[in-house]
């Protein structure tokens, strides 16, 4: 999947799960992530690191919806 559609779906669903074709799964947000498109990454910033992650090696996008957090 071309990272433009990445981009895209970001844009429009907010927050998004993607999937790299080495099995691993990030999930992004419009205010931690940026698109590097000179570069082809996309850059996930974290508490905890920073993700360089391959733009073009993604596999596929999870929408998922809002919920409540049960206890």
């Amino acid at each position: 999947m071309k990272m433009e559609s990445v981009q895209e779906q970001l844009k429009q669903w907010g927050e998004i799960m993607i999937t790299t074709d080495a099995g691993e799964t990030y999930e992004i947000h419009l205010g931690d992530t940026k698109f590097d498109l000179q570069n082809r990454v996309i850059v996930l910033s974290s508490p905890h690191a920073e993700y360089i992650i391959d733009g073009d090696a993604i596999e596929n996008v999870k929408k998922h919806y809002g919920h409540k957090v049960e206890n």
